[in-house]
């Protein structure tokens, strides 16, 4: 009797697919760096979480993917192809989608023929972000970042402040590390996140800080369009009209 454990090998080349406007269509290359085959589906969704999804989600992408459906052997690469379809989407922002991918890692040799043997499969779910920018966009990623605004704000929930970034840009940045400096001591947020245009994200920073911050440094790594992460600092504002409590 055999035991054995099947990977994943499949990797996708990047971390995010910028999709300019003007361009018909852009490509994303696959590679398996394994020694089997393994077959693979791709598509495109717009929702933010990795699971339950709904049809809608996969209705409502606005992407043609081809090869939707393909094998990949051991070593080799392949190339996909996303089409915008037309769909209108704003165009004042950026707009951002999902790119999903599902291995399916083969049989091991023995499973394959026909003898006995216990082995643990696996369908690996891999995404990354597609941010669909339209033409002529006001700013830049560089402007967006420097005009976030960073505010202390309640926790109706928790009862302990949470730090709010506020983005009035066109562009969305994602984080992979945020942390407020006050009096001499460091509130960190390692898990990262992303704030979207005209929107605002909480992050639940640990320790306690005061409620009545009123001044402090926001220091915070974010993501270029080739997935650099660029160390940045920021003042902590003075809650205004940011300071509506964190929803529960």
């Amino acid at each position: 009797m055999l035991s054995s454990i099947a990977s994943a090998d499949v990797v996708i080349q990047g971390t995010r697919i910028i999709y300019p406007a003007s361009e018909r269509q852009v490509s994303v290359k696959l590679t398996n760096g394994g020694e089997h085959p393994a077959l693979v589906q791709v598509w495109a969704d717009r929702s933010e979480h990795e699971s339950p999804f709904t049809p809608k989600d996969l209705e409502n992408a606005p992407f043609l993917i081809t090869p939707p459906i393909f094998r990949i052997d051991g070593a080799q690469s392949q190339t996909l192809r996303l089409r915008f379809a037309g769909e209108e989407v704003p165009q004042d922002r950026e707009s951002v989608f999902w790119l999903n991918m599902l291995e399916v890692p083969p049989e091991p040799p023995a499973a394959a023929n026909g003898e006995e043997s216990n082995y643990v499969q696996f369908a690996i779910r891999v995404r990354i972000k597609i941010f669909y920018r339209p033409e002529g966009l006001a700013g830049s990623m560089g402007s967006t970042v420097e005009g976030l605004r960073w505010t202390l704000v309640p926790n109706g929930e928790q009862g302990k402040p949470v730090l709010r970034v506020s983005n009035p840009g066109t562009y969305h940045t994602s984080f992979n590390r945020v942390e407020l400096v006050s009096d001499g001591k460091s509130y960190p947020y390692e898990l990262g996140g992303m704030v979207a245009p005209g929107g605002h994200t909480d992050f639940p920073i640990s320790g306690s800080p005061p409620s009545r911050v009123t001044s402090g440094q926001v220091k915070f790594k974010w993501l270029s369009d080739y997935g650099a992460a660029i160390d940045a600092e920021a003042p902590l504002s003075v809650a205004g009209s940011d300071a509506r409590p964190a929803s529960p």
